[in-house]
């Protein structure tokens, strides 16, 4: 079952008339920035989060729309009984619309912003030093390489797992 889309602006008018909006979006995302209305319910919580009832209007969304359309199915089974969609465009397309968000950038970015950031930084260096300096800094291009490598295979990745106990992540 395919949940239909709908544009911000709809979605906005039925906010307004008492849907519910929900944030799938990991809570760093939802911490740094958020539809006012919005109510934080990571995917990995679905369905056990959610309670709707029958005729409610529920409303999902993400970042740009793509977590919504490869969980479409998870997401019309969590939402069942009531009414749901989907904003199309995510909160990049709320933003666009020109409606409002709540950010607060005191709270860090995202992690897996971070742990792209740092990779990057890092295969960056390996690269520069090992034209510049010495080849064997290639080894940390291939050696950040391989790591998200395996973070893909296996679903761990203990780059964003460092990056997670960091000061500036820790959430008081």
């Amino acid at each position: 079952m395919s949940l239909p889309l709908i544009s911000p602006q709809q979605a906005n008018a039925l906010i307004a008339e008492g849907a519910k909006l929900i944030d799938i979006r990991d809570p760093d995302e939802y911490a740094r920035e958020h539809i006012p209305a919005a109510h934080s319910i990571p995917l990995d919580s679905l369905p056990g989060g959610l309670n709707a009832a029958p005729g409610e209007t529920v409303i999902f969304h993400c970042q740009s729309g793509a977590r919504t359309a490869n969980n479409d199915a998870r997401l019309a089974r969590a939402a069942s009984p009531a009414n749901a969609f989907v904003v199309e465009g995510g909160i990049q397309g709320w933003k666009q619309a020109g409606l409002l968000t709540v950010e607060d950038k005191s709270q860090p970015l995202p992690l897996m912003r971070q742990v792209q950031i740092a990779a990057g930084l890092l295969i960056l260096c390996g690269v520069v030093l090992g034209y510049s300096v010495s080849s064997g800094f290639f080894l940390l291009s291939g050696f950040v390489g391989a790591g998200l490598l395996f973070a893909g295979v296996t679903g761990f990745c203990g780059m964003a797992r460092l990056l997670k106990v960091m000061p500036w992540n820790r959430r008081t």
